[in-house]
């Protein structure tokens, strides 16, 4: 006859409770480095077996990981068994640490004196769409490569996304970094430190944004001369049309506050109708949009096109001026005149996709000191 076998005997309350915590905790951290992984795999352009191995070897540091990965030691990569990232054979990443004349961007040298003649002050203001997950990593390597080619003296970004941040920060290692926010997305402002001294920065909040929507406003020096450096992104939608006039007018009002003495540039996208311009009053007489004081040229007046640019596959046909520049000059001493303007990003990645849903705005200024 067979003896029946005792049931193992229930453990505690306590004792279940801490078991079922730990489950949790398992779950949740394995969850997380999930999401680490896919991230990883987004910014490097790599799988989600290359991600696992740097985010474990650092501890799943975010940061410390792309590091590793893109500018490995020498010996790190054979060590590892692994290889370095495709990128580094077929130059599709721009590293834009380095100079314009040794750039992979094919900058020549004569382009790059140019850039650098205090006579001239070249500024990129672009929606870099970073909501629009699809071909993130190879959108944000267009980027890249737009940054590299111009190698402007000051970038505005509007709807950067935190793995933004330590892609930009490594690959543009020339450039100090503002973000307006670090998170979910938010602007931020690059400037060349070869060019641009930074003196002191500011974040002037919306009170009313139902899309936590701000204003970035940065003080620098360029060849000796104090400029205002404001970027936004005003409220989005025809449905928000009266919080975006208010955030217009405080941006207005922002400007006008600068000491007469220094030269005001605002750039980003205001989502703006000229309509809702008219209905505030128009501009300020010493504040100038710079699409307008340079003859309102055709070939730049539209940013956002969905016939043209078809990141978005919309149904519909419609073309704006989203993306604008105002700029106040200074009543005395330094100006900052717009001498020209072009859309960039007008052609397509290897993906299939244009880098952003918006085209960047590249705007030249003669410096008369």
């Amino acid at each position: 006859m067979e003896e029946r076998a005792e049931a193992a005997p229930s453990p505690p309350p306590a004792e279940h409770k801490r078991e079922q915590e730990d489950e949790d905790e398992a779950l949740h951290v394995a969850k997380r480095r999930k999401v680490l992984c896919s991230e990883f795999a987004a910014i490097t352009s790599s799988d989600e077996a290359v991600a696992r191995r740097f985010l474990a070897s650092c501890d799943w540091h975010m940061e410390r990981a792309l590091n590793a990965y893109f500018d490995p030691p020498g010996d790190t990569e054979a060590a590892a068994g692994g290889s370095a990232p495709a990128c580094a054979d077929t130059g599709t990443c721009i590293d834009l640490t380095a100079d314009a004349t040794t750039s992979t961007a094919g900058v020549n040298g004569e382009d790059s004196q140019q850039k650098e003649d205090d006579s001239n002050f070249s500024l990129i203001t672009w929606n870099i769409d970073g909501l629009d997950l699809g071909n993130v990593k190879d959108r944000a390597r267009g980027i890249c490569t737009y940054l590299a080619l111009y190698s402007p003296d000051v970038v505005f970004l509007q709807e950067v996304i935190p793995p933004h941040l330590p892609l930009l920060q490594m690959k543009a290692g020339n450039y100090t970094i503002i973000p307006g926010n670090i998170d979910e997305y938010f602007t931020a402002i690059m400037l060349k430190k070869s060019r641009v001294k930074l003196l002191k920065h500011d974040i002037i909040p919306f009170p009313t944004t139902a899309m936590k929507r701000n204003l970035l406003v940065v003080h620098v020096s360029i060849s000796g001369i104090e400029l205002c450096l404001m970027t936004s992104h005003l409220e989005s939608t025809k449905d928000h049309s009266k919080e975006r006039i208010k955030q217009l007018q405080i941006v207005l009002n922002e400007m006008q506050k600068e000491p007469e003495s220094t030269t005001v540039i605002f750039g980003g996208d205001t989502n703006l109708r000229d309509s809702e311009v008219t209905k505030l009053g128009n501009l300020p007489d010493n504040i100038k949009d710079a699409w307008e004081f340079l003859g309102k040229p055709q070939h730049c007046r539209y940013t956002w096109d969905t016939q043209s640019n078809t990141n978005l596959n919309a149904a519909y046909k419609c073309k704006m001026r989203f993306d604008r520049i105002y700029f106040r000059p200074a009543v005395e001493g330094g100006h900052f005149i717009p001498r020209s303007m072009d859309l960039i990003g007008l052609e397509k990645l290897e993906c299939g996709r244009f880098p952003s849903d918006h085209w960047g705005i590249l705007c030249n200024f003669d410096v008369i000191l």
